[in-house]
């Protein structure tokens, strides 16, 4: 049976280089898993009076429904002010609502950030995965994936360079390992 990962990409414009390393972690899964990008920029903010029937915006809905079909989930985020961008934070929000009915507990995740400059997007990923323990999201922990210098990691296509590639395909293979480890 094939295994469904969840790609959240925390960047909404239209050529990130987010959603470009998303796109390549998606093309190394193994035979068996399937990656389902789930849309995040339609979500409104979270606002429990709106969490009751009746008033549920059908985006949430949507996104809870997809989120509940995944068995993992990957993470894709550049830095905004050292942490992560208000979008996918929105996103974590309105997945583990309504109270006991959260869509995260126990589904492995991994956290890659990328950013033009050096860190990579550290304070981000550290800020991510602060929310994640507390949304029972058990985390690879190493290798650890910050992608500095994203821009000079792209070619002009829009291509991820090899030696990254090989990177990515370690990530990868180590994720997977930890992935069986938790999920039977």
């Amino acid at each position: 049976m094939t295994k469904k990962i969840g790609i959240l990409v925390g960047s909404l414009r239209k050529d990130s280089y987010n959603k470009i390393i998303a796109k390549k972690f998606a093309e190394l899964l193994p035979e068996g898993y399937e990656a389902a990008f789930i849309k995040i920029d339609d979500l409104p903010l979270y606002n429990e009076d709106l969490d009751v029937e009746g008033k549920i915006p059908s985006e949430w809905t949507r996104f809870r429904n997809e989120m509940k079909e995944v068995e993992g989930v990957y993470f894709f985020t550049p830095e905004y002010n050292r942490s992560v961008p208000a979008a996918l934070k929105n996103a974590l929000d309105v997945g583990s609502r309504p109270m006991g009915d959260s869509v995260w507990g126990g589904k492995p995740g991994l956290v890659v950030t990328a950013s033009p400059g050096g860190p990579g997007g550290f304070g981000a990923n550290h800020h991510l995965r602060q929310s994640l323990v507390f949304l029972d999201v058990p985390t690879l922990q190493q290798p650890e994936a910050y992608i500095g210098g994203v821009m000079n990691l792209i070619d002009n296509d829009g291509n991820v360079v090899d030696d990254t590639v090989k990177f990515f395909q370690m990530i990868t293979d180590k994720y997977i390992e930890f992935f069986e480890k938790l999920v039977k």
